[in-house]
């Protein structure tokens, strides 16, 4: 299985077969963590050292270790969601409703929004399974559904347009309205 392991900005390639490891291409010896106890504290054993560590799970996918006196956080993402975030990563052009896009081919597996909707941005707005695994598809900014591209069930591939959406227009101001105060 490879993983991706980024330690203060570094990022390195782990691939840990069943018969061997590497980093960044490179083979290595034997490791193995092993627990002591409940309290986080682990036993990494690589090539016949031993290095004692406290490893504790601050989120998914990103954890504090402390080694030897020193505080490390380490985001240890795999390769499938390594190459989702990299497809669904939010750009810095411009800034705009951009359409939700299937990242990888997948089955669509439930759609959460109507042409119409108004939507937040890092709403849920539709469930695809992939590789046996269901994954949310969330709009990268607020916006209002203009098209619904797809249905529950179908295949689609990678890249396919699934929902677009529009800027929502302002509501218009009624000027004769806007100088009037309850009273």
């Amino acid at each position: 299985m490879l993983y991706h392991v980024t330690i203060a900005g570094r990022t390195v390639a782990v691939d840990l077969a069943e018969d061997r490891i590497t980093i960044d291409g490179t083979a290595v010896g034997s490791a193995e963590l092993l627990p002591l106890s409940s309290t986080g504290v682990h036993h990494l054993i690589a090539d016949g050292h031993s290095h004692a560590m406290l490893a504790h799970a601050s989120a998914p996918g990103t954890w504090d270790l402390h080694i030897a006196g020193r505080r490390l956080t380490a985001e240890v993402v795999d390769e499938r969601t390594r190459a989702i975030r990299a497809m669904t990563r939010a750009s810095t052009g411009p800034v705009g409703p951009r359409p939700v896009k299937a990242p990888m081919p997948g089955l669509v597996v439930r759609i959460d929004v109507v042409a119409g909707d108004a939507v937040r941005a890092g709403q849920g707005v539709l469930i695809m399974e992939a590789m046996k695994m269901e994954n949310e598809l969330k709009a990268d900014v607020s916006g209002v559904v203009a098209r619904v591209l797809a249905q529950p069930g179908q295949a689609v591939e990678k890249g396919a347009v699934l929902i677009e959406f529009e800027t929502p227009k302002p509501d218009p101001v009624d000027p004769d309205a806007a100088g009037q105060q309850d009273g």
